[in-house]
């Protein structure tokens, strides 16, 4: 049996609220009073995700692939983000075995939209939604998350060779 190479990645990201926008997380819209403000359409999971990803395996950041001065891609859908992740993985001969994440908000709370938004992760992952961890908490009305002046997400991702 060949050995297994295996590599985990960190992924933080984070986005201040604007009014006029819709909140979208991991995939989904989520109703709310405001959106996340971005250059795309600020999935601040989706971005953790893919930075985890991608650190997994040494690459840089989402902004290299995605940069914020590329007019080209303003608005485009996180879910894209992640395919390329995704399509980098395979090229590269890694399988993403599973995503591990968390939202950190004041509101909405968001539990209930966690099965939605396994299923379009881990299809844009290529991977089944039951290796999609998703989990949410507050941040207990400290910092600029608890004065619900934006939300935060990390992420781990682990990839095999």
């Amino acid at each position: 049996m060949a050995d297994v190479m295996t590599r985990v990645g960190i992924g933080y990201d984070v986005h201040p609220f604007e009014a006029g926008r819709p909140l979208i997380l991991g995939g989904i819209e989520i109703p709310h009073t405001h959106g996340l403000k971005g250059h795309s359409d600020a999935d601040v999971l989706c971005h953790a995700i893919a930075d985890a990803v991608l650190g997994a395996m040494g690459l840089p950041d989402i902004g290299f692939y995605f940069p914020p001065t590329d007019a080209s891609i303003e608005g485009i859908c996180s879910l894209r983000i992640l395919e390329k992740c995704a399509e980098l993985a395979a090229e590269r001969g890694w399988l993403i075995s599973n995503i591990d994440s968390t939202l950190v908000a004041e509101a909405p709370r968001v539990m209930r939209h966690a099965p939605a938004m396994k299923e379009k992760i881990g299809a844009a992952l290529n991977i089944p939604a039951d290796a999609v961890g998703i989990k949410a908490t507050t941040n207990e009305r400290m910092g600029f998350v608890g004065r619900e002046e934006g939300m935060a997400a990390m992420a781990v991702a682990c990839l095999e060779k």
